[in-house]
């Protein structure tokens, strides 16, 4: 049950062998291959989507969004290598995949549930920093590229060691998938496990939780000052915020404490029945994320009903376009206004400029085309 870096709950001593083990019933795998199968449907379908849009609409590709495209490529190959292998184990109640095959499983999954993770904290951030802290207006696909490229640089570091002797790969306790042995009570593995915890969960949840919540002040801020134009505005990234965060926390959190319970519990604590839900509520992720991050997104959603031809499509140069509106509004801060973000000579002013789409609650980055205020 294999999407991120905790796949694996083993509850056996470590062995090179992948053995046959009892936990769910004949029934019991039938319903968990039941969930992994509507996971498995609607996260590459979600994913598939996405991966379209992508290439059918010029406008959506700027720097910003191509985090949100390498989310989708990981989660697409999660579904493909990890779900795959896992609901046909299920079907057969028991691991089908072999030793070398449980390792491979191991590893390609958790590398690509860490690049997914990070790259929804690297997202947060962006979008934190795009819409409050001075920036430059023209697109950087420079620092988009390094943050992807960065994100898959951060998951091998934490997912080979396991291949060369830091911790190690195996069953987890259902016996129809393979992750990080939690189990294993050897100083390695045990200090494995502690770093992996904190650098590939809490951090990014803090990273999250620290973004997101400045955004959202800084939108109450400005509803402070245009009651009436920002309120909408307000609720919508309330709205944006606390699903995020909320169903980001719901997918990793229950996981992230279960195997902890298993690495560092009495033996036996955590069941292999205990250890199923969380897995798939982490697999889940793959089909929420397309939903939360892309499909909730007003430019998306404009492009999706163009593509299923339900809003009529405008084009631009023979492309097809969905643009979205921008506004700028200012908070009470103190700026020197001889260089602002634009690096444009302006009037000195007690204003701090921060940019907001008007109508996108995932607020993706500020268009090009953006007029300069007087």
């Amino acid at each position: 049950m294999n999407h991120s870096w905790p796949y694996n709950l083993s509850f056996a001593a470590p062995t090179d062998t992948v053995e046959p083990r009892a936990g769910l019933s004949r029934n019991g795998h039938t319903v968990v291959a039941v969930f992994l199968g509507f996971i498995l449907f609607f996260g590459f379908l979600n994913n598939l989507i996405v991966l379209i849009l992508f290439c059918k609409f010029k406008t959506l590709r700027n720097p910003v969004n191509m985090l949100l495209l390498n989310i989708s490529i990981s989660d697409m190959l999660v579904c493909i290598s990890g779900t795959t292998l896992s609901f046909a184990s299920n079907i057969h109640g028991k691991w089908i995949g072999g030793e070398h095959g449980c390792r491979w499983y191991g590893f390609v999954n958790s590398c690509f549930g860490i690049v997914s993770l990070i790259s929804l904290a690297v997202l947060s951030y962006e979008r934190y920093s795009t819409l409050t802290l001075c920036h430059k207006r023209s697109a950087d696909y420079q620092k988009a590229l390094l943050a992807v490229g960065g994100s898959w640089i951060y998951s091998l570091v934490w997912t080979v060691p396991p291949l060369i002797g830091w911790s190690s790969y195996g069953v987890e306790g259902a016996g129809t998938s393979c992750s990080v042995r939690w189990s294993s009570e050897s100083a390695e593995s045990t200090s494995y496990i502690i770093c992996l915890f904190i650098f590939c969960l809490v951090i990014p949840v803090m990273v999250m939780v620290y973004c997101y919540g400045r955004l959202l002040y800084a939108v109450k801020q400005v509803g402070k000052i245009h009651k009436n134009a920002a309120r909408k505005r307000e609720y919508r990234v309330l709205f944006m915020v606390i699903t995020t965060v909320i169903c980001y926390l719901l997918c990793w959190i229950p996981y992230g404490v279960i195997a902890l319970l298993a690495t560092f519990g009495k033996p036996g604590v955590v069941t292999p029945v205990a250890s199923v839900i969380p897995s798939i509520l982490a697999k889940s992720s793959t089909v929420c994320n397309p939903i939360i991050y892309i499909l909730m997104n007003k430019q998306f959603y404009k492009c999706f009903r163009q593509l299923f031809h339900c809003q009529p499509p405008s084009s631009s140069d023979g492309e097809l376009t969905c643009h979205s509106k921008v506004t700028v509004i200012q908070l009470n801060q103190r700026m020197d206004g001889r260089n602002v973000c634009n690096n444009e000579p302006r009037p000195e002013t007690d204003s701090k400029m921060i940019s907001l789409l008007h109508p996108e609650p995932s607020l993706e980055p500020v268009s090009k085309a953006v007029p300069p205020m007087s």
